[in-house]
């Protein structure tokens, strides 16, 4: 196969491989829905036959609890009469703890237990199931559920009232099983937990009637289900860090709750186990096609990769770097054309390098003759007049200060394109950045009348210190001050404003100029980058430099015909005796 297409179409039918992945993630979804389903409706089931069972224990003994209250009420006994009858049901159902009679007011009248009566009057607004009042659960001296039976007799005869121990319940929820992990629980109206089938935490039914700040996990089930839901579902995660399935199912008459809980691990155990034995199914299946695919492609995968690899190469520069394909397919007469394109580019490449160097060179040119011809002129000048005027004292103290000054500024042009190349050196200690705007803007006050400019300053109210040398921000902010002279018209105004904010200290000098077009204003602070007619460009570049090496920040806005605006930023220190320069 000489053709790349040819080697293409059996890369397509490699891709058969990808029905078989989609398969597996459909069936993989379909077998957890169902056996979610499967798990959640049979554990709902339990949970329906765990609320029934709970049902008609309490149906049980409010029988109980009639039967005992007919007893007592279809003749007229004496009080000893009724306790012995209240005795003789104690020994007989074994669940019930105490049973006694109150009067209205809910004074005994005859009780079985010794020692006098615990017995309460039901509160109002309490359950009943069949007549019989049901109380809260609470947990008695045995630390066992408990609740209170309470049946209206009549009205001249009370109340037959029976403290039920809800041991058999618990026993009976014990019995509950799911799987090997599973188990039941049971709650009371008010969220009490009132039987638990794990035998590891027994000991919550007794400090459920202490400690309500320590709920168990699934007590959250129960919390997030709607109070009007019947039958409720939820996952929840359990103490061994791991998550389990909650189904539970109420007891309406009671309002009564009955869970069944099972770790997800056992739960969906079936799913897991089919699922990893898919996954290694379709992974052997992927690793056939995929080895089948590399021994069929490899011919000019390598060939592609060796494209790629000198495509990067370009593009980090490397020039040089040329691709060699063998064959006669379309991969060969693309390096080929690779080849020829990457000549190409190393000819284009050269000549915008000379043309670079020489635009480079006629700015730095164009400037030098701008910045220099003007002191060397006045030099010359008056080097031709000193020899005619040498015996003339005072025209050679005129003659000293003007070379000076001119060798100054030719000092200064020199120095930008020093500096340009290397680091300023700088001298860091607390400066007061008022005082050094103060003492810059009253430097540049004659510029600004000369230009018919005013130049106006607006000062933090408080003093404030950045760590900078003075000489060095003395030369940027009078550097940004001589741009927004110049780009200002006659008449105009700019306003250099110190402010405070938080830890920072900012510098803004704000003209209404002519402002700098949009497309230009990322390249003002590149070097030999200007808006000018003449000079080198570097004043932005050198200023932006010192700020950045002072750990500050300069950023520029500017809108055309209404002004322009620089922002310096810096860190805010504080004064440090003897170290405070202005």
């Amino acid at each position: 196969m000489k053709r790349i297409t040819s080697r293409f179409m059996m890369l397509i039918a490699t891709a058969a491989v990808l029905p078989l992945i989609v398969y597996g993630v459909v069936s993989m979804g379909r077998l957890r829905q169902g056996t979610e389903t499967s798990v959640r409706e049979g554990n709902l089931e339990l949970a329906e036959q765990v609320a029934s069972q709970v049902k008609l224990y309490i149906d049980n003994n409010a029988r109980v609890l009639r039967s005992v209250g007919q007893e007592i009420s279809s003749t007229s006994l004496a009080p000893w009469q009724q306790t012995r009858i209240l005795t003789n049901h104690v020994l007989e159902f074994r669940e019930f703890r105490e049973l006694t009679l109150l009067d209205a007011s809910g004074r005994t009248l005859a009780t079985s237990r010794l020692g006098g009566s615990r017995a309460k009057l039901p509160p109002p607004g309490v359950r009943s199931i069949q007549g019989v009042h049901v109380a809260d659960v609470f947990v008695d001296d045995d630390a066992l559920p408990t609740t209170d039976l309470s049946l209206r007799l009549s009205d001249d005869q009370g109340w037959l009232v029976g403290r039920l121990s809800l041991e058999e319940l618990w026993r009976f929820v014990d019995t509950v099983r799911v799987g090997q992990k599973g188990f039941a629980l049971v709650f009371s109206a008010d969220r009490r937990l009132i039987a638990h089938g794990d035998p590891a935490k027994k000991r919550l039914v007794a400090a459920a009637g202490t400690d309500q700040s320590s709920p168990p996990a699934e007590a959250g089930v129960l919390e997030k289900a709607p109070d009007t839901a019947v039958n409720y579902y939820d996952f929840f995660p359990d103490e061994r860090n791991g998550r389990s399935l909650a189904t539970m199912a109420r007891v309406p008459e009671l309002n009564w709750t009955a869970m069944v809980v099972q770790p997800t691990s056992e739960a969906f155990a079936i799913y897991q186990q089919i699922s990893t034995q898919l996954i290694a199914a379709i992974g052997l299946s992927l690793l056939v096609t995929v080895v089948v695919g590399w021994v069929w492609a490899r011919g000019f995968i390598t060939r592609i990769f060796a494209l790629t690899a000198a495509t990067q190469a370009i593009a980090e520069g490397r020039l040089d770097e040329r691709v060699r394909i063998g064959g006669s397919d379309e991969i060969h007469q693309l390096g080929e054309s690779f080849n020829s394109m990457a000549d190409r580019l190393v000819e284009l490449q050269e000549d915008v390098r000379k043309q670079e160097r020489q635009a480079m060179f006629g700015r730095i040119a164009a400037g030098l003759v701008h910045d220099l011809s003007h002191p060397i002129q006045n030099i010359g000048n008056s080097c031709k007049l000193i020899v005619k005027m040498f015996d003339d004292h005072d025209y050679r103290e005129t003659f000293k200060r003007t070379v000076d000054r001119e060798m100054v500024m030719i000092k200064r042009v020199l120095d930008d394109l020093r500096n340009i190349a290397r680091p300023i050196p700088l001298e860091r200690f607390p400066v007061e950045i008022n005082r050094s705007v103060s003492e810059a803007v009253e430097s540049m006050q004659q510029h600004a009348e000369t230009a018919g400019v005013t130049l106006q300053v607006e000062f933090a109210p408080e003093p404030s210190f950045i760590e900078g040398d003075v000489f060095a921000l003395g030369r940027v902010y009078r550097n940004l001050v001589l741009n927004a002279i110049q780009a200002t018209a006659p008449g105009g105004l700019i306003t250099v404003q110190t402010e405070l904010h938080g830890d920072r200290v900012s510098v803004r000098i704000i003209d209404t100029g002519c402002g700098i077009p949009a497309d230009r204003l990322t390249a003002i602070f590149e070097d030999f980058v200007t808006t000018k007619r003449r000079g080198l460009g570097l004043g932005l570049a050198i200023s932006r430099k010192i700020v950045d090496q002072l750990g500050g920040r300069i950023t520029v806005t500017s809108e055309v015909g209404k002004g322009t605006t620089f922002a310096l930023d810096f860190p805010r220190t504080r004064a440090r005796p003897m170290l405070v320069a202005g």
